[in-house]
């Protein structure tokens, strides 16, 4: 028990913001956070040590996101948009609507990637994180993750360009 109180303190912030990111939701991030570190503790036995332990538990954390959707039937960009609506603005009905309409557009585009390549972006963009933190989730290289945003928004450029 003492071990897993120690890997709770290590890693939680880590899943935290993992959550956060993906979720959109503080409340929902602290719960599922708190429910990663139980399915770990249960499954704790069948980890092989083939990835760090903050991957292994991202990915347990990433399934319960996953669950939690499959539940209330919700899609991951609905609750990104929040957290994007929550973002600084000016507050002229103007320049929110021109912010709304290209938060949307860019949400448009990010649904044209790939799986990995979205989830690099929202953990970039609205996670905040750095790319050793994003690899460090993703079980992948700081590099691989600087080299997947940057091809990500080249993508979402041109797809703006041309569409």
């Amino acid at each position: 028990m003492q071990g897993m109180e120690e890997m709770y303190q290590q890693y939680s912030s880590t899943v935290y913001k993992y959550l956060v990111c993906v979720s959109g939701s503080a409340e929902i991030a602290e719960e599922l956070t708190q429910e990663t570190f139980v399915i770990a503790l249960k499954k704790i036995h069948q980890f092989r040590g083939e990835c760090k332990v903050s991957t292994w538990l991202c990915q347990i954390a990433k399934h319960l996101w996953y669950q939690e959707l499959r539940k209330s039937k919700k899609h991951v960009s609905v609750s990104l948009e929040e957290v994007a609506e929550n973002l600084r603005t000016e507050n002229t009905v103007e320049n929110l609507v021109l912010k709304n309409e290209e938060k949307l557009e860019f949400f448009k585009k990010l649904q044209t990637l790939d799986e990995l390549s979205k989830e690099v972006v929202y953990l970039r963009t609205m996670g905040s994180l750095s790319f050793i933190e994003i690899a460090e989730i993703l079980g992948k290289t700081p590099n691989w993750a600087r080299v997947t945003f940057f091809r990500a928004k080249q993508k979402i450029k041109e797809e703006k360009e041309n569409g």
